[in-house]
């Protein structure tokens, strides 16, 4: 129902203009909204009557799916992105002792191959998680086709292979772990835009509700963000301390 709603909304939520961060947690959101559907029901007489339109209130339970929807994307990814994080943590290490260990090897096994020699002293310059991985692939490319020398030294050839496996491995890896930056970052623009829209509706029913009610306070309550209400006056308290 979540992605029904997204999707209906999509072109709408696009066009949203100075969309704001979440001023509070989402989960809080959606259920003031569900609270602020609800209680508005009783009083459509007189919301109408002072001039709101009921479209608005009908627009808040699709509204509220669409933001639901698109959270859940983002922490989907997030999540995605955390896990990718810590299995990079775990393996990396293991990554970067045989990318040094392979140019030690290189640099000696090759000490008398001046051509061979420079490829490995290249490879050994440069620095981060990037390079690393590109020196995996060439280093296996580099022992294979130079296998000789190495097998003079006892080197184990295997390790070339396991360089090359180990190099697409932690591209991938990394690609993860730095969670397709520029997707979750289109994520998070379009989660914000839902959040603004939803609010949008939100804040013009609640300003509806307050002015017709500024005498009752029994009804004008359920206008209030009860989050919001409490966060200020904890603020006010702060500040007179």
């Amino acid at each position: 129902m979540s992605k029904t709603d997204y999707d209906l909304l999509a072109a709408e939520i696009e066009k949203v203009q100075n969309a704001a961060t979440p001023n509070m947690p989402i989960s809080v959101m959606l259920q003031e909204a569900e609270n602020l559907e609800h209680w508005v029901q009783e009083d459509k007489p007189l919301l109408t009557a002072a001039g709101l339109d009921w479209k608005v209130v009908e627009s808040i339970n699709p509204r509220a799916g669409a933001l639901r929807y698109i959270q859940g994307e983002w922490n989907k990814e997030f999540q995605s992105k955390d896990e990718a994080q810590k299995e990079w943590n775990l393996r990396s290490p293991e990554a970067y002792s045989l990318h040094d260990e392979l140019i030690h090897h290189g640099l000696f096994a090759y000490r008398n191959m001046p051509d061979v020699l420079t490829k490995v002293q290249r490879i050994a310059d440069g620095s981060g998680h990037a390079d690393m991985i590109q020196d995996l692939t060439d280093l296996a490319a580099l022992g294979k086709a130079n296998p000789a020398p190495l097998t003079a030294i006892g080197v184990d050839l295997a390790l070339f292979d396991k360089a090359g496996v180990l190099s697409e491995e932690m591209a991938d890896l990394l690609a993860r772990a730095n969670g397709s930056r520029m997707h979750s970052n289109v994520t998070v623009q379009t989660r914000n835009k839902a959040y603004t829209y939803l609010k949008e509706a939100m804040d013009e029913v609640r300003r509806c509700g307050q002015y017709v009610f500024w005498r009752n306070e029994e009804r004008k309550r359920g206008y209030v963000s009860q989050y919001m209400k409490v966060k200020v006056n904890k603020s006010r308290e702060k500040a007179s301390e």
